[in-house]
């Protein structure tokens, strides 16, 4: 996994998680452009994070640990069992009622339940956006800690991931 952003010739700490139960199976289609996308299929995701940070507190903690996977373990949990539909891509037509969201990309249409899928604020439901919407998520948490950068991967199969990361704050950060 790709650490969290750090300066060569900096010292510092980082905490890396990849809990087993950091985990999500949904169903999705990634779109590779105007005329093409995968079949709607699914996967088990896997989600590791890496905090890093100059300092710690007097306790010797970069920050609260228990928080922090207390909060990836509710994330995994909202995503787990849906259909995931990126909602941020101008490819789609998405139509919802109080009973179900039709999907269409190009002549291929989708009808699913509405419980049962997951509209994100993302272009496309790849790995590297999983992995900037779940870093979105959780980012907010980790502001008044004393973590400086925040790195999370998402696993879509053994040896295929995705990863984002950034500076929480400061000059160093990136536009999310």
């Amino acid at each position: 996994m790709h650490s969290a952003r750090r300066r060569v010739g900096s010292a510092g700490y980082e905490l890396a998680l990849a809990k087993e139960d950091f985990k999500f199976s949904v169903a999705h289609f990634t779109i590779f452009d105007a005329d093409r996308a995968e079949h709607l299929h699914g996967h088990n995701y896997t989600v590791r994070v890496r905090v890093s940070g100059d300092s710690t507190d007097e306790l010797g903690l970069l920050l609260n640990l228990e928080e922090l996977k207390k909060q990836i373990r509710a994330l995994c949990a909202s995503l787990d069992g849906k259909t995931l539909i990126p909602g941020d891509c101008s490819l789609l037509e998405v139509k919802s009622d109080d009973r179900r969201v039709e999907v269409t990309f190009n002549e291929r249409s989708y009808r699913l339940p509405l419980e049962d899928t997951l509209l994100l604020p993302i272009a496309n439901t790849s790995i590297e956006e999983l992995a900037l919407y779940l870093w979105r998520k959780l980012a907010p948490g980790l502001e008044a800690s004393r973590a400086t950068d925040l790195s999370v991967e998402v696993e879509e199969t053994p040896g295929q991931s995705g990863v984002y990361f950034s500076a929480l704050r400061g000059e160093d950060r990136a536009e999310h």
